[in-house]
């Protein structure tokens, strides 16, 4: 009753909206933007319903940023379901996620299993608060770009020390520096050790020959930086453990000669491993990652890139929810 177009014109616009942006659908079908995106909610409206939140063991919970400010969206996937989006809204607090929780139930929260996430604060503490008997998983991505920037502030130390050290003091002039008097040389090896992040930050089987050099020059002269090295690929190869029963020992083995390396961008990472110890052991049993979430945010960001930015939230939220959330829409002719 009241309806303004038919349900097959509907279904048409539903799926090419799935595929095309909502300008070119206009452009081919003489109907206006706003038809589009009041069509595009209520097919969600009628196809999504609360069965999509029946089932649900394995998680994953993630934020996106869809436009300047930042502001951002939380979405939830379901793992067992290759990925689909079974719930998103605007905000990335722990407040977000627990209307999720909330919307979701105390019956269906005790049944979680387990739910990956990311390194924030938000996300644990909510599911700390509404569904504290699901384990909890950290992304390996984030843990491994924490070792990243440890080997960062490592090298950077270090150059600033090379740099302190032998850079070549030009002949002391009188009278203040000219403007355009050309910047003082660096000595070779502070110009060596700049040269020497992507050796020490890419993965040991992507390494080129120049790379595996600057390596092998590094143990050589028993660098610092190649100890940093050891203890960020020692950090990597946890989650390529071929026994997961293993990890456990291992991580202790690792934080043990992390505190112990009087490096103090290694001290303090251990430390944030330490608070995450169970956190980054369930991400090695269960072997459950934030991969798939990732996956999503990109098509997500694409979404919102080919409809040149939304108007609000929601609008972009029943794009989310027809592109990413397992609906169906039938042509007529089929």
């Amino acid at each position: 009753p009241g309806a303004r177009h038919s349900r097959d014109l509907q279904d048409v616009i539903a799926f090419m909206a799935q595929r095309m942006d909502k300008t070119a659908v206009t452009k081919l079908l003489r109907v206006s933007w706003e038809t589009v995106a009041r069509i595009v909610i209520d097919v969600v409206a009628e196809h999504l319903d609360d069965d999509r939140l029946e089932g649900l063991y394995r998680i994953g919970v993630d934020e996106v940023a869809y436009r300047k400010g930042p502001r951002f969206l939380t979405v939830v996937a379901d793992h067992d379901r290759a990925g689909a989006v079974v719930w998103a809204r605007e905000g990335n607090d722990a407040a977000t996620l627990e209307a999720f929780y909330d919307e979701l139930g105390e019956a269906r929260c005790a049944q979680l299993q387990a739910v990956s996430m990311d390194l924030g604060e938000a996300f644990r503490s909510a599911t700390d608060r509404k569904a504290a008997g699901a384990r909890q998983c950290v992304d390996p991505f984030h843990v491994v770009k924490l070792a990243n920037q440890a080997i960062d502030t490592a090298r950077r130390w270090a150059w600033n020390q090379a740099r302190a050290q032998s850079r070549i003091e030009p002949p002391r002039a009188r009278g203040r520096p000219r403007r355009d008097a050309p910047p003082r040389p660096l000595h070779a090896a502070a110009r060596w050790l700049k040269h020497t992040r992507w050796a020490l930050l890419k993965d040991l089987s992507r390494l080129n020959d120049s790379q595996l050099t600057v390596l092998e020059q590094l143990r050589r002269e028993r660098s610092v930086l190649f100890r940093c090295w050891q203890l960020k690929e020692g950090l990597r190869d946890l989650f390529r453990l071929g026994r997961p029963s293993d990890a456990r020992q291992y991580l202790d083995r690792w934080l043990a000669w992390a505190c112990r390396c009087r490096i103090p961008a290694f001290v303090k990472l251990s430390a944030t491993v330490r608070a995450n110890r169970e956190r980054i052991l369930a991400t090695v049993e269960l072997g459950l990652a934030n991969s798939k979430l990732e996956g999503l945010n990109s098509k997500i960001r694409l979404i919102n890139h080919r409809g040149y930015g939304h108007h609000s939230a929601a609008a972009l939220i029943a794009m989310i929810y027809l592109c990413c959330g397992g609906i169906t829409v039938n042509l007529p002719f089929r």
